[in-house]
C-alpha cells in the first residue's frame, strides 16, 4: 500500500494597521456557507479569534474535528492549520479578530524579554473551541473589542489596544490553568512542522539553517525536508524566501528605506540575492514593485504554496 498523500495547505495572511493591535472582520459579509469550495486547511500569520453568532457545523483543528454552534469561541494560534465547515446547505455567522500577540507583549513588557516569551508560549500553546458561558471573561473582552471596532467611537483605537492586552493575558491564563484539551495533542499531521513555521516567522531576519528547523521539530534533517515539501509544496528555503519577500513588501509600503536596507532587514545576505528572489517570486524587481505595488501583489500570493491575502 502506498503512502497517504500529504494534503496541501494555504497561507492566508493579514496586515494590521500601524499603531493598532487588532484587525476585525465583522458584519453580514461573514454570514455564509463556510467550507464551500474549500479543499484545504489553511493557516494565518496572525492569531485568530472567532465568535459564532449563528449556525452549526464543524471546525477542523489540524487532524481533530470539533462541532460548533452559536456562542462558541475559537482561539487559534498563528501557523495552526484549521478550517470551518457549515452544515451542508446552511449558513453560519462568524465574526473574527486577528492580532499578533508577540507585538502586543513586546510593547507591554519592553524590558522583560523572558516574561514576553513565557506568555507567548502559553498563548500559542494550543487551539481552543470554547463555550461562551464557560469562559465569560474572555468572551466579554472579545465581544467588547468587536463592538468598539464596529462603532469606531472616539478613542476606540486606544480602547481596543488596552483590551487586546487584557485578551492576551486572559488567553495565557486560560492555557496555564486548564487541563489539556484533546486537540492540543500533536497527532501526526501538518502540525509536525508547526515549530519550524513559528521559528521562521520570528527569525526570518536571521540566517536560518535547515538543520535548526529540523531540530525544532525533533526530526532528522532528511525527514524534515521530505515532510516540509509534502505539506507545503515547496522547499524550506523557498518558504523562507517567500516570507522574507512578503515582509519586504510590507516594509517598502511603510518606509522609504533603500533596497539595500530592505534586503538586510528581511534577512537577505546581499541585495543581489534579494533582487533575484523577489523577481522570481513576484515577477518584477523590487524597485518596479515599489512604484506600483498593487499591480504585482497578487503574483506574490500564488507562489507554490497557495498564499491568499485575507480570508
Amino acid at each position: 500500500m502506498g503512502r497517504r498523500k500529504r494534503e496541501t495547505i494555504e497561507l492566508r495572511y493579514y496586515d494590521i494597521p500601524q499603531k493598532e493591535y487588532v484587525m476585525a472582520l465583522l458584519g453580514e459579509e461573514w454570514i455564509r456557507e463556510y467550507g464551500t469550495g474549500v479543499l484545504h486547511l489553511h493557516f494565518h500569520n496572525m492569531m485568530e479569534i472567532g465568535y459564532c453568532r449563528d449556525g452549526k457545523g464543524t471546525m477542523t483543528l489540524d487532524e481533530t474535528v470539533v462541532s460548533y454552534e452559536p456562542e462558541i469561541l475559537s482561539v487559534i494560534p498563528k501557523n495552526y492549520p484549521h478550517t470551518t465547515n457549515s452544515e451542508r446547505g446552511r449558513k453560519s455567522f462568524w465574526e473574527y479578530l486577528y492580532f499578533d500577540p508577540e507585538t502586543i507583549l513586546r510593547n507591554m513588557y519592553p524590558e522583560n524579554e523572558l516574561h514576553q516569551k513565557k506568555l507567548l508560549r502559553l498563548i500559542n500553546r494550543k487551539a481552543n473551541c470554547l463555550r461562551a458561558r464557560e469562559n465569560p471573561q474572555l468572551v466579554s473582552i472579545v465581544l467588547t473589542i468587536m463592538e468598539e471596532m464596529r462603532g469606531k467611537r472616539e478613542f476606540y483605537t486606544d480602547t481596543v489596544n488596552a483590551l487586546a492586552e487584557a485578551m492576551c493575558l486572559e488567553i495565557a491564563r486560560m492555557n496555564c490553568d486548564k487541563p489539556e484539551e484533546i486537540f492540543e495533542e500533536r497527532k501526526p499531521g501538518i502540525s509536525q512542522i508547526k515549530n519550524a513555521l513559528d521559528y521562521i516567522s520570528m527569525e526570518y531576519k536571521e540566517s536560518i539553517r535547515i538543520e535548526t528547523l529540523a531540530e525544532k521539530c525533533n526530526m532528522s534533517e532528511t525527514h524534515f525536508r521530505r515532510l516540509f515539501v509534502e505539506y507545503m509544496n515547496m522547499t524550506p528555503v523557498d518558504y523562507i524566501n517567500m516570507i522574507r519577500v512578503q515582509m519586504a513588501c510590507e516594509l517598502m509600503k511603510k518606509t522609504n528605506a533603500s533596497m539595500d536596507e530592505v534586503a538586510m532587514k528581511v534577512g537577505f545576505s546581499t541585495t543581489s540575492t534579494f533582487n533575484r528572489n523577489f523577481k522570481r517570486i513576484v515577477g518584477t524587481t523590487p524597485y518596479q514593485w515599489k512604484k506600483n505595488p498593487e499591480n504585482y501583489e497578487s503574483k506574490l500570493l500564488s507562489f507554490n504554496i497557495s498564499a491568499i491575502k485575507g480570508w
